[in-house]
């Protein structure tokens, strides 16, 4: 029995120094291209040209991305912890890569031969959105975790959420989530009720085909979800959270759409 255990502990180290041995040289070999994430200090996100009258009233608005750019401070706990909750349950906790979810990954991929979809950390997706291409190919998500690890290296974990909820895409060229606030709903961030943040976290997975505007029953579906899953986040974390508003319009939402469905739509 002795004899086994020291021929698997054998095994097992053997396989940890090549695989400490294989991290190391592809470092080596992929940190060589890899951009300096200090620029993300210093970036200036693209705006739209806005015209005004001489009192101040808005006539028109030229440019192909709509983006209103958004202070943290600015933005109301309920849009944060959604976003964190939909997209990456570990944000506060992981080091900008998720070693649990890759661990699934590498699982799913030896045991079914499939990629799983997702997985990547806001962290993750900041770097992509920045740096890197949509390219589904092991040298770009290589690449994706090497920038994670040194962007949350030189960046706090608010200044990393800032500049990812300012950046992505939200349909219908609404760029951050002041663009979206105003798209679907016309009014800024911090005047969202809890069901319109968890609409606006809904819409990173498909947001060309999954919003309030395109496809209305499947936004809803996607945002109903969410605020599933930011209730029972909510539960295991000590976060600023209304749970007794979030179970009115969680029992609200499980009524029957067929009965009520004039009433479901004013919960946008």
């Amino acid at each position: 029995m002795k004899k086994v255990l020291r021929l698997i502990f054998r095994i097992l180290l053997v396989a940890f120094i090549l695989g400490m041995t294989t991290l190391l040289v592809t470092y080596l070999i992929v940190s060589k291209d890899l951009p300096d994430v200090e620029t993300l200090r210093d970036v200036q996100l693209q705006t739209p040209l806005r015209v005004y009258t001489s009192d101040a009233k808005l006539i028109s608005v030229f440019g192909e991305k709509r983006r209103i750019p958004v202070q943290i401070e600015e933005m109301p706990l309920y849009l944060t912890n959604a976003f964190i909750a939909g997209e990456d349950a570990r944000f506060r906790v992981h080091p900008g890569v998720d070693y649990q979810g890759i661990t699934r990954a590498v699982w799913t991929l030896i045991t079914t031969g499939e990629k799983s979809v997702g997985g990547s950390t806001i962290t993750q997706q900041l770097a992509r959105n920045f740096f890197l291409t949509l390219e589904k190919t092991y040298t770009r998500k290589i690449k994706e975790i090497f920038l994670a690890l040194k962007i949350e290296d030189k960046l706090s974990k608010d200044e990393i959420l800032e500049l990812y909820l300012n950046k992505i895409l939200l349909g219908h060229r609404a760029y951050g989530v002041g663009a979206a606030a105003d798209v679907y709903y016309g009014k800024p961030v911090n005047e969202l009720s809890l069901a319109q943040c968890a609409m606006l976290a809904a819409l990173p997975k498909a947001p060309s085909r999954i919003n309030p505007i395109t496809s209305p029953d499947r936004a809803m579906d996607r945002r109903n979800y969410v605020l599933g899953v930011c209730w029972n986040w909510s539960s295991l974390v000590n976060l600023s959270i209304n749970r007794q508003k979030m179970k009115k319009i969680l029992l609200f939402i499980m009524e029957p759409r067929r009965k009520f469905p004039h009433l479901i739509l004013l919960k946008w």
